[in-house]
């Protein structure tokens, strides 16, 4: 066990996590010259294609070392915000982090965030200034950042590049020294801490873990402490490039554990694996539950497919324990899902995985939180409202209160001003602003959730160049002055586009809806109304005009009446058409209404 060292890579988005990881696995001879390639763990197609990782992904490597074997467990993390609970997952399952630092980039949001994360569970940090072989890196400055983040030596920040492989076999001296052997004893009951797992059509579920006590065999009765189900191990083992199956894994290792469990919903990451005919009494403290930012709809394009979705989704939750979600029904849709997301970049991801990996041709409404509505006849009763078609009509309503949260800012000086105005736009209400350093200042507020689901996020981003973190927590519910919105198509409520919107803001939003959905409806035989309503008043209208045949090309000379004639007649058959006439909208008209400031 003194030979194992457990270690995760934690940064901002490119800063070169995922080739350093390549670097670690040539050096350590775990791919073969034949087998490597760029991004080599990251094997979705989507994350090759966006080149960014949305998985962690673990790998065992062997290395030798002053002529002892050492065994190392590697994870690669997400360096995206809207993965950051796969990196606190990854943490609770080493004893080290390997901090890397972009040498042009110097540190950023994402890289705080992270550090903090890794700091909590008492790691042991390696600070890594990568990318020293670009012209516009500046090492010494970056150093100094480090130093003053980490308080560590200069000595202690090793220089590398994961384009050359320079500094690789400092890295993993340095993780061999530094990083402590996992502690615990093979002689206690069986704990091992499950943190990642996926579905496999032919196996079933196969779930990864790491043994914190005792030791897990193959064939073994196994039990699983969060729901109390009992099963055999059929197979366990080490990961490699491929899976490496094993007699047994003991303490401190990270593996993989098969035993045909079927049913999604029986695994649950965080849970402790223990054994079942001397189970241990305490349960490993797992991570925090997840706190979804963003709450949408996803429905079937075709009702009949309901159950086939719900499937899809308990295997893709397995696989991404943040996603969150809840069955609900609409008038325009039918029976669907309720899902809280961690941003809109995990909703688009999401969604394309639903299509890619299972098939799945969803609609994705417009995004939303969840209110408590009162109503005049009962002013003590609260009505929770999921969905705004459930918000009770305006004469009978006595008032709304929304959720609240407490908003955490981090950002360098220069863009306080910018950050400021956009979360005041956003009705927030500064309470605290301090300086960390002369650099950073941290800055509070007290906001409405529902400010941060649609664009808050991207547009923090955007206003602070990227160097922004973010975090929150709920407050509670306060009362607000909020309306809904409906949205008509040819006098047609479309009950998905439908949205609870402050009063201030409830003519510039519904005049930009309808200006957007005009732009992406596709044009039909007849002309459509597109209006924003708030109850019975009609705030603001677009018009898609009718395609239109030219009747009249084959009148030409003689009298006007001919034409006059042949218009009116057209007019008519337009208007009897708009009677009967459905309209269909396209997937990307709900997906632009999240995108009004673009």
């Amino acid at each position: 066990m003194k030979n194992i060292r457990n270690f995760c890579i934690i940064a901002h988005i490119d800063h070169g996590k995922s080739t350093l990881a390549d670097r670690l696995l040539g050096a350590t001879q775990t791919v073969t010259a034949r087998e490597e390639k760029a991004q080599l763990l990251d094997n979705m197609d989507l994350e090759r294609e966006r080149g960014i990782t949305i998985k962690s992904h673990a790998i065992q490597m062997e290395y030798m070392y002053k002529g002892e074997k050492y065994i190392l467990n590697l994870i690669d993390t997400p360096g995206h915000v809207d993965f950051s609970y796969e990196v606190s997952r990854s943490i609770a399952a080493c004893e080290g982090a390997l901090l890397i630092v972009d040498a042009a980039q110097s540190i950023q949001a994402q890289t705080i965030s992270n550090l903090y994360l890794a700091l909590e569970n008492d790691l042991e940090i390696i600070p890594v200034l990568n990318k020293v072989d670009l012209p516009s890196a500046n090492p010494e400055e970056v150093s100094d950042d480090i130093i003053d983040l980490l308080g560590c030596k200069l000595e202690d920040i090793i220089h590398a590049s994961g384009k050359t492989g320079f500094g690789v076999d400092k890295i993993l001296e340095a993780i061999i020294e530094k990083v402590p052997a996992p502690k615990g004893s093979v002689d206690e009951p069986l704990q091992a801490l499950i943190f990642d797992s996926h579905y496999n059509p032919f196996r079933g579920i196969e779930v990864i873990f790491r043994v914190k006590n005792g030791e897990i065999r193959k064939g073994q009765k196994i039990k699983f402490m969060a729901t109390g189900n009992e099963y055999f191990a059929d197979e366990v083992g080490t990961l490699k490039l491929n899976q490496v199956p094993k007699d047994k894994i003991s303490t401190g290792d990270v593996g993989y554990l098969i035993s045909g469990i079927k049913e999604a919903k029986e695994v649950k990451v965080g849970d402790t694996i223990t054994d079942a005919k001397t189970p241990t009494t305490n349960m490993i403290t797992g991570f925090e539950n997840v706190k979804p930012m963003v709450f949408a709809g996803i429905y079937p394009v075709d009702t009949e497919d309901f159950e086939d979705l719900r499937a899809s989704m308990e295997k893709l939750q397995l696989n991404d324990a943040s996603l969150v979600f809840a069955a609900e029904s609409s008038a325009a849709l039918g029976f669907g899902f309720r899902c809280g997301f961690l941003g809109m970049l995990h909703l688009e991801i999401i969604q394309e995985r639903l299509e890619r990996e299972f098939d799945m041709t969803v609609i994705t409404t417009v995004p939303n939180v969840s209110y408590l509505a009162y109503t005049k006849k009962e002013p003590d009763t609260a009505i929770v409202v999921n969905n705004p078609s459930d918000l009770p009509e305006p004469s009978k309503l006595d008032r709304v209160e929304e959720p609240y949260i407490k908003a955490t800012i981090i950002t360098k000086s220069d863009f306080v001003g910018n950050v400021m105005s956009l979360c005041i736009e956003k009705r927030g209400i500064i309470t605290n602003q301090t300086y960390l350093t002369t650099e950073r200042v941290e800055l509070n507020f007290d906001m409405p959730l529902a400010e941060i689901v649609f664009d808050f996020y991207d547009r923090l981003k955007t206003v602070s160049k990227g160097y922004a973190s973010f975090d929150y927590s709920p407050i509670g519910m306060r009362q607000s002055r909020l309306v809904k919105l409906d949205v008509l198509l040819n006098a047609q409520s479309v009950d998905a586009l439908s949205a609870l919107i402050h009063e201030d803001n409830a003519y510039n939003i519904g005049k930009k809806m309808c200006e957007k959905l005009r732009e992406l409806i596709p044009r039909q035989q007849f002309d459509i109304p597109i209006q924003a309503a708030i109850g019975a008043k009609i705030i603001a209208r677009e018009t898609i005009k009718a395609l239109r045949k030219d009747v009249t090309a084959k009148c030409y000379g003689g009298d006007i009446s001919r034409k006059r004639k042949l218009l009116e007649k057209q007019k008519k058959g337009k208007k009897r058409m708009r009677q009967v006439g459905n309209v269909e909208i396209p997937q990307e008209a709900f997906m632009a209404v999240l995108k009004l400031n673009d």
